[in-house]
């Protein structure tokens, strides 16, 4: 059965386009020209990838994105017009498999989507993370610290199940509270972050000092190590 590509794309010669390489490809294809369409049918008919652009009518990329990484797992090349490597950092800080600057190669577009495929399918979702002495099991909502079970809050272990899921990739605070109060509606400021990180480390019995589990980037956000 073919896969299905959604490309959310406002720019109807881009899609067209997008349309033809990935249709000879074999993949079936089907388009959102804004993020609210883009969203919606990202949920509800579960693609096998979603090609994304960064500049999208009622709803911007990134906060599809964002809503997105919430609650799923689906694939996501970002498309973008910027320049600014700012941008396509907040993209990947925001769940972004890969991005592609525009004007780009239809080719290109489509061995990123066939390399991010087989990427996803050959590393299914993981129902135990594990780094070092650092054990989280996902379906049982359990962590352990060298042996020893740790008893976090909700948020505290989506926390660590981020930082778990990417070990050694730095966060920045707006990120790691995008990932974690997602779905929250209260309004929240990065220090909270903080605050959350210094009550995993206290359970964790880390020392912020001389780390063995997360460690503090100046002027970034954190890491696990």
């Amino acid at each position: 059965m073919a896969q299905t590509i959604l490309v959310a794309e406002d720019d109807v010669k881009i899609v067209n386009l997008l349309r033809l390489y990935l249709e000879r490809e074999g993949f079936k294809v089907v388009t959102a020209g804004d993020g609210r369409s883009a969203l919606e049918m990202a949920e509800q008919g579960t693609p096998a990838l979603v090609i994304l652009d960064l500049m999208l009518p009622q709803m911007d990329g990134i906060e599809v994105c964002r809503r997105l990484r919430a609650n799923s797992d689906i694939p996501i090349l970002m498309l973008t017009a910027r320049v600014d490597e700012v941008d396509k950092l907040v993209g990947l800080s925001m769940g972004a498999d890969d991005y592609v600057t525009k004007p780009f190669s239809p080719r290109e577009v489509v061995a990123r989507v066939k390399t991010i495929l087989r990427r996803t399918t050959r590393e299914p979702r993981q129902k135990v993370l594990q780094r070092g002495e650092l054990m989280m099991d996902l379906d049982r909502h359990r962590v352990e610290a060298a042996g020893r079970e740790v008893q976090l809050t909700p948020f505290e272990f989506r926390l660590l199940q981020v930082l778990l899921q990417s070990p050694e990739r730095v966060f920045t605070r707006d990120a790691l509270l995008n990932y974690i109060y997602a779905n929250h509606e209260a309004a929240v400021v990065d220090r909270t972050i903080d605050v959350h990180v210094g009550k995993v480390r206290e359970k964790l019995g880390d020392d912020p000092a001389n780390p063995r589990y997360i460690a503090t980037v100046r002027g970034l956000g954190y890491k696990l190590l």
